[in-house]
């Protein structure tokens, strides 16, 4: 029915319902007086707020719910579904009103603004336990997870994850945990502990007092908007998203517990199946040989220690590299030395004072010459520090490898228990109330 014919029975109509959608949301706490509402042929919002006015008051609504019915179905059943929710009356409703309302969903196609609407409704309990499961079914009945990449929905429970994870026992080797064969255990199990505390936290009973919401859906801005565009007073309605979308909005941290719980429930079976997958990943196949950089220098590491030739390459190339190459470090010394000499021989055939010249020389000398065994020692001694150094890293990685091990398994029986932990929360379902 097109209203615009009459504009003025349309503004009427529109003031009047959105006067009566205000005193709903406030629980039928302000002064209200519903004016006379004259019928629209063919237009399906006057008997419906009729029989929705009758309904609350607790009395026969029949006549006007046949006449709205008639007119427009789907929106009927839409409009008394959330403003009896809105009210806090959701338990009023009739149980075919819902199907009618809902419709059907897509995995393709985007979820409506009604859907939507109801589905926060009843997931805030406003419709009950009875009202809850319909939606879990309808949201069932359209299996978009298994489409959809597992990491998405990891991302969206545990979002935030360190890139790496550095096991206690690579403390002293961090570029241990970089080696994907290694990575791969220790990231599943962190991964896997922090998906069963995100799962606790989701469907964790919720305490008196702890800043819960009643189970009215007024404290939502969605149903009271989908009405306000139904009777006209709202805006055009906006894109909206596909159920994989909202699912992953609802699963994110900070979203509200009761959407987070039905979208829980919803991607159990793929939740599970990660879960299982990050369970087997825990398991440690440890690779035959290891290459790890220590001082710069690529060594093998075996279960049974450093790998001798590829310690040997490395020892070598620290022996050529340690010593830097100095090409004139000693001919200043000898240079001074030969110069006193022969100073010295010129003093016994020309005059003594070239034996003052010969002997500052010849002391110079010896000093030069004494600074370069001085420096030809500490870069002995360097090499030598740095090979010890070297053997000694080496020895504990290898060391470091067997304790991560021994870790790994502990964390293997951890990730089992987890496993079975977090299965015994999802199969618990969303909270009924």
């Amino acid at each position: 029915m097109d209203l615009t014919a009459s504009p003025r029975a349309a503004t009427e109509l529109q003031r009047s319902a959105e006067a009566l959608l205000a005193h709903l949301a406030a629980g039928g706490t302000t002064p209200f007086a519903l004016p006379r509402i004259n019928d629209v042929e063919g237009y399906w919002l006057p008997p419906a707020i009729e029989a929705l006015m009758a309904i609350t008051a607790g009395e026969e609504a029949l006549e006007a719910l046949t006449r709205a019915a008639q007119r427009d179905e789907r929106r009927t059943a839409l409009f008394l579904c959330l403003a009896l929710a809105v009210a806090g009356q959701g338990d009023r409703i009739h149980a075919s009103w819902l199907g009618i309302a809902f419709g059907d969903l897509s995995a393709e196609g985007p979820v409506t603004h009604g859907q939507r609407a109801l589905w926060v409704a009843a997931a805030r309990g406003a419709y009950g336990p009875a009202g809850k499961i319909f939606v879990l079914r309808k949201l069932d009945a359209v299996a978009v997870p298994a489409k959809v990449d597992a990491d998405r929905w990891l991302g969206s429970l545990v979002p935030s994850e360190p890139a790496v994870v550095v096991p206690r026992s690579f403390a002293d080797f961090p570029e241990l945990a970089e080696i994907p064969a290694l990575a791969r255990p220790a990231q599943a199990a962190a991964r896997l502990a922090r998906l069963r505390g995100r799962c606790a936290e989701i469907t964790a009973p919720r305490r008196p007092g702890d800043g819960s919401r009643t189970p009215a859906a007024s404290s939502h801005d969605e149903p009271l908007a989908v009405l306000r565009m139904l009777v006209g007073s709202g805006g055009p309605e906006r894109p909206m998203g596909t159920l994989t979308s909202h699912l992953l909005d609802d699963l994110s941290p900070g979203a509200d517990p009761d959407l987070a719980a039905c979208a829980l429930h919803v991607v159990a079976p793929i939740v599970r199946r990660v879960a299982e997958e990050l369970a087997q990943a825990t398991h440690l196949d440890p690779p035959s040989t290891v290459t790890i950089p220590i001082l710069g220098h690529d060594v093998v590491l075996r279960p049974e220690g450093p790998d001798p030739a590829s310690l040997a390459s490395a020892e070598a190339r620290i022996g050529a590299q340690g010593v830097p190459r100095r090409p004139h470090q000693w001919w200043p010394a000898y240079a001074a030395l030969g110069s006193g000499a022969v100073a010295l021989l010129a003093a016994f055939v020309t005059t003594l004072l070239l034996l003052v010249a010969a002997v500052v020389l010849g002391a110079a000398g010896a000093y030069l010459l004494h600074r370069a065994r001085l420096q030809q020692e500490a870069d002995e001694q360097y090499v030598a520090s740095q090979l010890s150094e070297l053997r000694e890293l080496a020895e504990g990685a290898v060391w470091a490898l067997h304790e991560y091990a021994r870790e790994a398994a502990e964390k293997e029986k951890a990730a089992a228990t987890d496993l079975a932990e977090l299965t015994r929360l999802i199969r618990r379902g969303p909270r009924a109330a």
